[in-house]
């Protein structure tokens, strides 16, 4: 990856990984990423924004040299993550006599995943600032978007925002800038629901809290730079909100074809009555598409055959994935078939605990559904028609 300029003395040094296709070994990456670090020059200090993943080390070296960088004063690290930070100690043993600028948690955490020696480091407060001659750095610390000692960083001359994960995206392309790319978009809102949604509310804080400065440019750690800020940072707005689309998520799996006569039969009466419907056959799913859905739809309906008295391991997961995840729906319930019995939605209900959920009536059916079954899921239609009524 070569240097690019993003504004004058602001430079792109990072790498392009286009062809990692799973993230801390749960994450599907479709579409690759990127870890993206800059070079602030100052007319007294030099300094870097974050680092790269070990991985792509060699191609962070070969940037700074390409640049004539003999002598960086500060790195200022906003993630103790391993895709931000892991590449310190090889650029503290190029570059001896840098100081690594971050606050008091992300240096404990450092110190503990890094190895970095204490002396090493300048620990900055909330809103405080760091001189580079004709530029200054702003630290704001966000926690939780999406580690407790995540923060920052904001170049008041230039009015750009380094957000580190905060409106990243996991997108490797070739331009520098997201432009009004809805495909871009599309990747920021997979990472959103991947990652920040657990820390939604902490979030809303947040976006208010950085977007008291004027910004001209959102420059993350994953994906492209936005040149035109509004763009993501509405986008945030939106799925951070309240607000619920008529959206039914329908993550199902089906041994013997039960289960799925009933999911088809539930999407297209949905559908009927003016439902969006976003059905998931399970084994066969991305795990990133599910937790895109989960960003604005109102109701989870998980399909499932009972297996050894409980739900299909894939159901579990899916359960497991939404109570992790703690999206804004509103309605949750089941259905699915059984051979002679078993505790499936016991087992399920237990595993959402974290969803403030209304509980529609399940609905289980034994081997192949009968009229009377199909009969139950209008009936389970019918009541999430009026509930919807009051959102």
């Amino acid at each position: 990856m070569t240097v690019r300029s993003i504004n004058k003395d602001v430079l792109f040094v990072g790498s392009i990984h286009w062809d990692r296709k799973i993230f801390d070994e749960l994450i599907p990456l479709p579409e690759g990423t990127s870890y993206n670090a800059y070079i602030i020059k100052g007319s007294e200090k030099t300094v870097l924004i974050d680092s790269v993943d070990p991985e792509k080390w060699h191609e962070l070296e070969k940037n700074l040299c390409e640049l004539g960088i003999d002598k960086i004063d500060y790195i200022v690290t906003n993630h103790a993550e391993q895709d931000h930070s892991g590449s310190i100690p090889m650029l503290l043993e190029k570059f001896p006599e840098a100081k690594v600028v971050t606050n008091e948690k992300c240096k404990a955490f450092e110190m503990d995943h890094l190895h970095i020696c204490e002396d090493k480091f300048i620990v900055v407060k909330d809103n405080e600032t760091l001189s580079l001659g004709n530029k200054t750095l702003r630290f704001l610390l966000t926690p939780w978007v999406h580690w407790p000692e995540t923060m920052v960083t904001y170049l008041e001359e230039d009015k750009i925002l380094f957000s580190c994960d905060f409106f990243g995206s996991h997108y490797a392309g070739s331009d520098l800038y997201a432009g009004n790319n809805a495909v871009v978009v599309h990747g920021a809102k997979r990472y959103y629901a991947e990652i920040m949604m657990p820390f939604r509310t902490t979030i809303v804080k947040n976006i208010e809290k950085v977007t008291q400065f004027e910004i001209k440019m959102i420059a993350p750690s994953h994906g492209p730079i936005y040149d035109n800020p509004e763009v993501i940072i509405e986008a945030y707005r939106d799925w951070t909100s309240d607000k619920v689309k008529k959206e039914v998520l329908i993550p199902y799996v089906s041994m013997h074809g039960s289960t799925k006569l009933m999911v088809e039969y539930l999407a297209d009466r949905l559908m009927s009555k003016g439902f969006a419907v976003k059905p998931f056959n399970l084994p066969v799913t991305d795990i990133g598409e599910i937790a895109m859905s989960l960003v604005d739809a109102s109701t989870i309906i998980i399909g499932s055959p009972m297996v050894l008295g409980g739900a299909h391991p894939a159901a579990v997961y899916a359960a497991f994935l939404a109570n992790a995840l703690r999206p804004k729906t509103k309605f949750v319930s089941i259905i699915g078939s059984y051979g002679w019995g078993g505790k499936m939605i016991d087992q399920l209900s237990g595993l959402i605990a974290n969803l403030k959920v209304e509980v529609i009536e399940p609905v289980l059916f034994k081997g192949m559904p009968r009229e009377e079954d199909y009969r139950k899921i209008d009936a389970m239609i019918e009541t999430l028609e009026e509930k919807h009524k009051s959102i």
